[in-house]
């Protein structure tokens, strides 16, 4: 995944006849698509990316970058962009554009030149065989059932248009918050008399969201394997999917043999459909932390108040600068910290409850599975595409740590109360470890189940002590 998954340059479209400049920055943001300070608008939010525009000269002028040295046919795709810019009129994000973009991004192929294409009808076969096996193996690691109806092979374009609708409920509220205050720094009576201005800042704040994440999104498709590689269910329910040509490149310089390779990846998958098809709470509280932390989102508004107020609408070029001065960039606040920490603690404890079954399932069938296990700690630990997307979206880190303290800490509840024991803490959020307790796996397993026997005691010596005295009673 490219250092600035959600930069803003619109990916070139393909060369048609060797014009050196639609070959220019092929990851679509040249300079301007970084984002600067944790600004979420990056450096160069206007740099569109449109055919015959480089990544070069955008910085100071972008509108001279973008009509410069256009012919005729680009310069009309341009102003007809930029018209859809303007004339948009939806919710915080330009989710047509999102697709727009990602669908391109995954036409370009990834770094290692590597095109997406349609899955064949072998490929759909091993993967419903890998799903299948996998279920039954996972049959006897869990007492949750199985949560897969049915099993999909997916192409990168496939998995787009499918996870469009959670990116969605993910990424709204974020988008919505900061579009608001757009509009918010005005004073009230002033409000009215620049409307135009308003419908166009967030006009414009759709069309950029719209692009940061139709870039996360292509980047991301090409390296998930399946659809719950962030630890969050972007599929439909239900639907276990996996990505063959992903999963091939996962596997590539592994040494170990690709059947193994995608029956391991089919146990993940196939773990996390069983626990977010039976926890029926689950998906609203990762969701829900997700919009908690919107809610506590604080732009610093004096920042935009100043850009606003010396804002000359025939100088757009000045926008643009504003944008790059980090007034988005959210401050953190007791909110925020507060839901980045259930949320992280809830991730954890997900990918940790996923990684100790499916370990536990494949350890005396499949001779890799210790070194895939690590592989996929390791590609956590690196910068996976779950961290650095999340990180860039929300602030979120997801620390590798926890994984393994999660793990650690789901084996010993496994250990000391067995399956049922275990699986039977995710009846109620309540009953989930806290991130104190993923510090100390073992004094959690061990407090919590003593806790439980003392209270069962007690209450069987208050129900016998009570019994006669109800009987006096009675008679």
């Amino acid at each position: 995944m490219s250092d600035t998954p959600f930069g803003f340059g619109l990916p070139p479209e393909e060369p048609e006849d060797g014009d050196e400049g639609k070959k220019k920055d092929p990851a679509g943001g040249g300079q301007g698509s970084g984002g600067q300070g944790g600004n979420p608008f990056g450096a160069n939010p206007f740099g569109f990316g449109v055919p015959g525009m480089g990544g070069q000269g955008g910085a100071d002028n972008p509108f001279a970058a973008m009509f410069g040295s256009m012919n005729p046919t680009d310069l009309g795709a341009a102003f007809q962009q930029l018209g859809q810019m303007l004339s948009y009129e939806g919710g915080p994000v330009n989710w047509d554009m999102a697709k727009q973009i990602a669908r391109q991004v995954v036409a370009q192929g990834t770094a290692d030149g590597v095109k997406d294409s349609s899955v064949g009808p072998a490929e759909k076969s091993a993967v419903e065989e890998a799903v299948r096996l996998a279920d039954l193996w996972l049959d006897q690691a869990t007492s949750l059932p199985s949560g897969a109806n049915t099993s999909v092979a997916w192409s990168r374009a496939e998995w787009v248009e499918a996870t469009l609708p959670a990116w969605k409920a993910l990424v709204d509220p974020v988008a919505e918050r900061v579009g608001t205050a757009m509009g918010d720094v005005l004073p009230q009576e002033m409000q009215a008399m620049a409307g135009p201005l308003i419908g166009m800042m967030r006009s414009m704040g759709g069309a950029m969201f719209g692009q940061q994440i139709g870039q996360a999104i292509g980047a991301l498709a090409g390296e998930v394997v399946g659809s719950t590689d962030v630890g969050l269910p972007l599929g439909p329910a239900g639907r276990a999917a996996l990505l063959p040509l992903n999963v091939t490149a996962f596997g590539k310089d592994l040494g170990v043999p690709a059947d193994e390779v995608r029956l391991y990846l089919a146990l993940r998958e196939a773990a996390h459909q069983r626990l977010f098809a039976h926890v029926p709470w689950l998906r609203a509280h990762l969701f829900g932390a997700v919009e908690s932390y919107a809610r506590g989102i604080k732009v610093d508004t004096s920042k935009l108040e100043e850009a606003v107020s010396q804002l000359d609408p025939t100088h757009p070029e000045q926008l643009q600068e504003a944008l790059q001065s980090g007034m988005f960039q959210p401050q953190d606040t007791p909110e925020q910290k507060a839901s980045l920490a259930r949320l992280e603690t809830a991730l954890a404890l997900v990918e940790g409850w996923v990684d100790a079954v499916v370990h536990e399932a494949a350890k005396t069938r499949l001779t890799s599975a210790d070194a895939l296990r690590e592989t996929l700690r390791r590609r956590r630990a690196s910068g996976g595409p779950a961290e650095q997307t999340f990180a860039t979206l929300i602030g979120l880190e997801l620390r590798p740590r926890r994984l393994r303290d999660a793990s650690r800490l789901w084996a010993s509840l496994t250990d000391a109360r067995g399956v049922d024991g275990r699986d039977a803490l995710w009846e109620h959020p309540d009953m989930l470890p806290t991130a104190t307790d993923l510090d100390d796996p073992d004094g959690f397993v061990h407090r919590e189940h003593l806790d439980f026997s003392e209270l069962d005691k007690l209450l069987g010596e208050a129900a016998k002590g009570d019994a006669p005295e109800d009987g006096d009673d009675a008679k």
